[in-house]
């Protein structure tokens, strides 16, 4: 891959151990081929759903101080944007800031965001940063990966079926970014009810015709942390080698998920040893281990066309 444009600024989490925010985003795109200039939203010694974690919180004022030196050295100029996981709003709205001036300087730049919010029906951010998504950052954002919940809060919006999920994308077009997908959802799968249901929508061309898709995963009995951060980061990858083809991004994008989420199963339960259940440090994804599903996946979904 000859990636001429390929420059990501990503703001995300970091851990010391470990795979969740940037340490989850870097690596694939690396691998993929972009330029990863990575900013630590925080700095934790783990992810947080292990009995203990320490570590540092970066302010609005310090993320600002480190654009401020990007900038004073010209190195300001940026393809990709990637955000995910943000719990303060004044640190949101400093991105919301940097990304307008990046857009101002490259208009073609492409700002892929993570509406991190919750899932299942409750929060686990504040709820004032509700507000800065739905009226700051959806609409200077052209890729969005809201799972369900996070889709609802920011439309208003329940989504019981299909087409509603799909009135809700639609929503999501208008508030701003051409891309939308809906990286998990609580309708039936057609072929029952072991698989998730991802849906797609992608806004193309001059004549704004809509490519909307289905894609549906088997469903896998863990509780794995980072796999949103590499979704995100798959997808922004995969859409530019397909930039009219979200079928395609979406079917590459969920394979690499499938083969990484297996390698970890697989060695989570060979530490865990038979009847046992892994703990957060056995389920970390296998990440390095995978490097050459990263770079060319196996196909082991096909997306429906809507």
């Amino acid at each position: 891959h000859c990636c001429q444009k390929c420059r990501v600024l990503s703001i995300q989490s970091h851990v010391v151990r470990g795979y969740v925010g940037n340490k989850s985003a870097t690596f694939p795109l690396q691998v993929l081929g972009f330029e990863v200039d990575s900013i630590n939203s925080v700095q934790f010694s783990n992810h947080t759903g292990y009995a203990h974690w320490k570590g540092q919180v970066l302010t609005a004022e310090e993320l600002n101080v480190l654009y401020e030196g990007i900038k004073l050295n010209n190195v300001n100029h940026y393809d990709y944007i990637l955000t995910g996981y943000t719990r303060d709003t004044s640190f949101l709205e400093t991105v919301v800031d940097i990304v307008q001036e990046l857009k101002r300087l490259n208009p073609k730049l492409v700002y892929v965001c993570d509406p991190v919010m919750g899932d299942q029906g409750s929060m686990y951010v504040p709820e004032n940063i509700l507000p800065v998504y739905k009226d700051k950052v959806v609409a200077v954002a052209d890729i969005l990966t809201p799972n369900q919940f996070e889709a609802e809060l920011l439309t208003g919006r329940t989504i019981s079926t299909e087409k509603d999920a799909l009135d809700v994308m639609e929503l999501l077009h208008q508030m701003g970014p051409d891309t939308v997908v809906l990286t998990s959802t609580d309708l039936t799968s057609p072929h029952g009810d072991q698989f998730l249901v991802a849906l797609g929508s992608q806004k193309m061309g001059k004549a704004r015709s809509t490519q909307k898709i289905r894609i549906e995963m088997p469903k896998v009995d863990a509780v794995f942390v980072g796999t949103g951060d590499l979704f995100t980061a798959m997808l922004l990858a995969w859409s530019h080698h397909h930039p009219n083809d979200l079928k395609a991004a979406c079917e590459k994008t969920v394979s690499v998920l499938h083969h990484v989420i297996k390698r970890t199963i697989t060695y989570a339960n060979e530490m865990a040893g038979p009847g046992k259940r892994p703990n957060p440090a056995q389920l970390e994804l296998r990440m390095v281990q995978s490097k050459k599903d990263i770079e060319d996946p196996d196909i082991v979904v096909e997306a429906t066309i809507l």
